[in-house]
């Protein structure tokens, strides 16, 4: 029974600690006294016109594998958006609607088979990069033009 119930609340712990990092480093929308009509780099590293941006987005994802009625296996992964320049705040201040959408699609990979198995084939990775990609850009149109799986990982349970 033990066995059955770390795993759930590792997931349940994972993701309550996502969304408290979100919260606490969230963009209080009512917040004026900063405001920019225009993006300013504010590194040494400002981005060329005409070249992406990329924003690794805070946390990484944790995705249940459910075989049966049991967790199999959890997959962790990271992310990074290809944006057009001036796009970080925009996203960070919409992060937790974006991680939403893209958990609902990992969940949906997840429950397809696309974890199972050789997982990280070329295929199967293109197909969960194309539908985050989709997802992306219902939220913030062509300004996103890639996501990038920088980090995946799969622990059996």
């Amino acid at each position: 029974m033990l066995k059955k119930i770390i795993p759930v609340l590792f997931l349940l712990v994972g993701i309550g600690a996502g969304v408290g990092a979100g919260i606490f480093l969230g963009v209080d929308p009512t917040d004026n006294s900063d405001e920019q009509t225009e993006h300013v780099p504010t590194d040494s590293h400002e981005t060329p016109a005409g070249e992406p941006e990329y924003v690794k987005l805070n946390n990484q994802f944790v995705v249940p594998v459910v075989s049966g009625d049991q967790v199999s296996a959890l997959v962790v992964m990271t992310l990074s958006l290809e944006t057009v320049p001036g796009m970080t705040e925009t996203i960070y201040s919409r992060e937790p609607k974006l991680r939403d959408a893209f958990l609902q699609v990992m969940f949906d990979h997840a429950n397809m088979g696309g974890f199972d198995g050789s997982f990280t084939s070329s295929n199967t990775l293109d197909t969960l990069r194309t539908a985050l990609r989709e997802v992306a850009q219902l939220e913030f149109g062509n300004d996103i033009s890639n996501v990038l799986i920088v980090g995946i990982a799969r622990q059996d349970v």
